[in-house]
């Protein structure tokens, strides 16, 4: 997973994003908190966390798509909320995979568009939400 990072997503790499665990139901990502993904305010920077959080989604499309015929996956939209300040370790969990499932179905069935938004969750090590990761996910069969 690591050459993959460094191949496709090199600034997930940087920033140290690791893939703990990955199955049809929920994926689980983990973002270290240090100076590769800290803003000045010696915090995790925004934009590393909405890294991980489409990672935490997107791989966990993938694994949806092992084993389909071809279909494009793009992302539409991306909200976020940052509720604590993330000075630590954030592990983002996605379990969406029953709705990718879904979405993926009907776009191959009806080769029209499907959209779908999946939430990953970023906790603190002591189990505290530290924000929540909205990316909406259109699906076509190509």
């Amino acid at each position: 997973m690591r050459v993959f990072l460094f191949w496709k997503l090199p600034s997930a790499w940087f920033m140290g994003i690791r893939v703990r665990s990955c199955d049809v139901e929920k994926c689980v990502i983990e973002l270290p908190y240090g100076w590769r993904s800290q803003n000045p305010f010696r915090s995790t920077y925004f934009a590393a966390q909405c890294a991980a959080g489409e990672l935490s989604t997107g791989i966990l499309a993938l694994a949806h798509l092992q084993g389909k015929p071809p279909i494009s996956m793009l992302v539409t939209h991306i909200e976020a909320d940052f509720t604590k300040k993330a000075a630590e370790t954030l592990t983002f969990t996605c379990f969406d995979g029953a709705g990718f499932q879904s979405a993926i179905q009907k776009a191959l069935e009806t080769g029209a568009a499907q959209i779908f938004q999946a939430e990953s969750i970023a906790t603190l090590p002591d189990g505290r939400e530290a924000a929540r990761v909205k990316i909406t996910w259109s699906f076509r069969r190509k």
